[in-house]
């Protein structure tokens, strides 16, 4: 029953990929921002991300392997959505040194990401509980890019 898995695996894997060639936090720019005190140490982004990628890829693959087709094909369209928005928001961000667009971008993963929970429900909701963390941190960036969105206007 895991037929979707490495599909999922790969597809998670290009996003971090990708979104990763899109990250320097090591920047002179990045370093000048004013950042809330609040915001976790460099360490933990990876750490955390690694760790709902996996989440993700799971939770996907469980829902594919499950779904009738036709929620088979709006959930992998709803995830490719997602996948793409998760991406374009460190090259938002970060590449383009654009904190408002990004914030802007982020509402839209968000709103992307419980939609996927959403879906992932219906179908099983093991896989929704698998998404929830995922959800969960794209709050919490969403509020630290609000925060950095406002202090650096």
């Amino acid at each position: 029953m895991r037929r979707h898995l490495p599909a999922t695996v790969a597809a998670v894997t290009a996003t971090a990929l990708v979104g990763g060639l899109g990250a320097d936090v090591r920047s002179r720019w990045y370093a000048d921002l004013d950042r809330p005190a609040w915001e976790p140490p460099g360490w933990a982004f990876p750490v955390a991300w690694t760790t709902l990628y996996g989440l993700i890829a799971v939770a996907s693959g469980r829902v594919l392997d499950r779904a009738p087709a036709k929620e088979r094909k709006a959930f992998a369209r709803a995830l490719g959505v997602n996948l793409t928005l998760n991406t374009a928001w460190t090259w938002l961000f970060f590449t383009a040194k654009q904190p408002r667009w990004a914030l802007a971008e982020i509402l839209l993963l968000q709103a992307s990401t419980l939609d996927l929970a959403r879906r992932a429900q219906h179908v099983d909701p093991v896989a929704h509980d698998l998404l929830a963390p995922y959800a969960g941190w794209v709050g919490f960036a969403t509020a630290l890019n609000a925060s950095i969105a406002r202090r650096n206007r």
